[in-house]
């Protein structure tokens, strides 16, 4: 199938919802691995919003990428309560085990604050993190 088409296929799955946005492009990233400016003609075209609003909403999530990355991702959680139990120190760490074949993404909040450090990979979230765990899971992936 080519790209035209499953983007048609991505659009009729939402077609008639309300607020299709975000589905729309979550789908779009998963398919693609990115949302680039194409896709967001292309989505703003469909939905009938400018470019910039598309734009606007990919550029504030960090779920959304303009280039498609092929390593495989962690999210590590950076956020108040996880810096509070101590993920900074996991980070020099985890950097090294992850070189140029991991990407290491910077996220802020996965919602397991009492039980962070914690990291996504995926749909999977990894709490209780320390360096070891945090290796572990670099080298995992």
């Amino acid at each position: 199938m080519n790209r035209e088409a499953q983007l048609e296929a991505i659009f009729g799955a939402f077609r008639g919802t309300e607020g299709p946005l975000l589905p729309i492009l979550h789908e779009v990233q998963h398919t693609f691995g990115c949302v680039d400016p194409a896709a967001e003609a292309t989505i703003a075209h469909e939905l009938n919003l400018s470019r910039a609003e598309v734009h606007g909403v990919v550029s504030f999530y960090h779920d959304f990428s303009a280039t498609s990355d092929p390593r495989p991702c962690i999210e590590l959680c950076r956020a108040e309560a996880c810096q509070a139990r101590g993920v900074e120190a996991l980070v020099p760490a985890a950097e090294q085990a992850a070189g140029t074949r991991v990407k290491l993404k910077t996220v802020y909040c996965l919602g397991l604050c009492s039980v962070g450090p914690a990291a996504r990979v995926g749909e999977r979230v990894h709490a209780r993190l320390d360096s070891a765990a945090l290796i572990k899971l670099v080298h995992s992936v």
